[in-house]
């Protein structure tokens, strides 16, 4: 655990915080001192397990259950935080689907729910959530490194989300700015999760897209995430950060 609780006294809501680069982001800002409550859709025990770690380590986590595709529940995460901890200093935005299909024979409903729950859901939370947030308050979204190459087939709606998200963001930042409230996109590469493991079939072709030569680790995408939501990353806002081993150079 940290030793520097960088994120001492601030409260943190991360939609999608149950598995994968989520509940990493989670046991890091918890860790690094703050209160973090995050969002889960459909796993109560993985949900459970993730605040029975950050527990265990002496943090404080809460659980939420709302489904990104739903922005009524989007908001009321919100409204649930600060009613909870009487404030929110940072907004994850880490919840996201990825079904893939060519263009020619891409399902309407997909193509719906993947904006709702990737694009939709970054607005609502992040509307929601300004209307709390006070002078040096963040707002962090995890985007992807397909908003600037798409590189395989079959994932084209999908990178026109995270293209979304990133000039989404950008937007932002310029609205709160007058309020000194920064806005960033954090662009993971392939990355080792539940959904990505570290030896899956497809591994090895991802392997040989980076100059790294390794995937990287949801624990790194957490420590950019907590440095972003910290002190010193004032002066960064509107950027769409890379975190990807060199998968785009």
């Amino acid at each position: 655990m940290p030793e520097n609780k960088i994120l001492a006294d601030k409260v943190a809501l991360v939609i999608g915080g149950s598995r994968g680069i989520g509940a990493a982001i989670v046991r890091r800002m918890a860790a690094d001192g703050a209160a973090v409550a995050f969002t889960f859709a459909s796993s109560p025990l993985k949900a459970e397990q993730v605040v029975a770690e950050v527990e265990r380590g002496q943090g404080r986590a809460l659980a939420i259950r709302a489904d990104s595709a739903d922005p009524k529940a989007v908001q009321a995460a919100v409204t649930q935080t600060v009613e909870a901890h009487g404030r929110l200093d940072v907004l994850v935005c880490n919840s996201g689907i990825l079904t893939r299909g060519t263009i020619d024979a891409y399902p309407l409903e997909d193509f719906d729910r993947m904006v709702a729950v990737n694009v939709r859901s970054v607005f609502a939370a992040a509307q929601a959530a300004s209307h709390h947030m006070r002078q040096g308050a963040r707002i962090i979204v995890i985007g992807s490194v397909v908003a600037n190459r798409t590189a395989f087939p079959g994932a084209s709606v999908y990178s026109m989300t995270k293209g979304a998200v990133a000039s989404l963001v950008r937007g932002m930042a310029i609205d709160l700015a007058p309020r000194g409230i920064t806005v960033n996109t954090i662009q993971p590469g392939p990355t080792a999760t539940d959904m990505n493991p570290a030896d899956g079939p497809h591994v090895e072709t991802l392997k040989a897209l980076l100059p790294v030569g390794r995937l990287g680790e949801s624990g790194e995408v957490a420590g950019f995430v907590s440095y972003l939501a910290g002190p010193e990353a004032g002066f960064i806002t509107g950027a769409s950060l890379n975190i990807d081993g060199g998968y785009t150079l």
